[in-house]
């Protein structure tokens, strides 16, 4: 279960080291092995490999003649790369996903249960100023009787 939310640095080379209290579940999960791939709001999503299969399996599934489904299909797997924990406990972030993301080097991971999200760190304090400010209608409605 990955929680929490960590302000990392992206080193010259687009590497990313993954925090040590998370290294050691990513290697009993899946020896190091991870995918990570673009999301529709601009942040990355990074999954132990056995996580993102049967994401991808079921994805792949649906009918590509349907424009959103393979517009959805295209930036999920067409954007998902296989990345591995080096000996350091790094990651390398590939270019094109840097660049979609828009990350430079200050970034944010957040755990997100089975996954983690990787945002740009600006990015990141616009998304947690909108989900606090709770605009006009309040919560939706599947949150109604949710109590913390």
């Amino acid at each position: 279960m990955f929680r929490g939310v960590t302000h990392l640095a992206l080193d010259n080379k687009g590497r990313l080291a993954v925090p040590a209290k998370h290294r050691e579940a990513l290697l009993a999960r899946a020896d190091g092995h991870m995918v990570l791939t673009a999301d529709p709001s601009r942040c990355l999503l990074l999954y132990p490999s056995p996580e993102w299969e049967p994401i991808q399996k079921r994805l792949m599934a649906l009918s590509s003649f349907n424009d959103k489904i393979r517009g959805l299909q295209r930036l999920l797997v067409g954007h998902a790369d296989d990345v591995e924990l080096d000996g350091a406990g790094r990651i390398l972030v590939p270019p094109a996903l840097r660049q979609f993301a828009a990350l430079d080097k200050r970034v944010v991971l957040v755990g997100q249960g089975n996954k983690f999200e990787l945002w740009d760190e600006e990015q990141w304090q616009g998304r947690t100023a909108q989900a606090v400010a709770f605009p006009a209608g309040g919560l939706p409605p599947e949150l109604d009787g949710f109590s913390l």
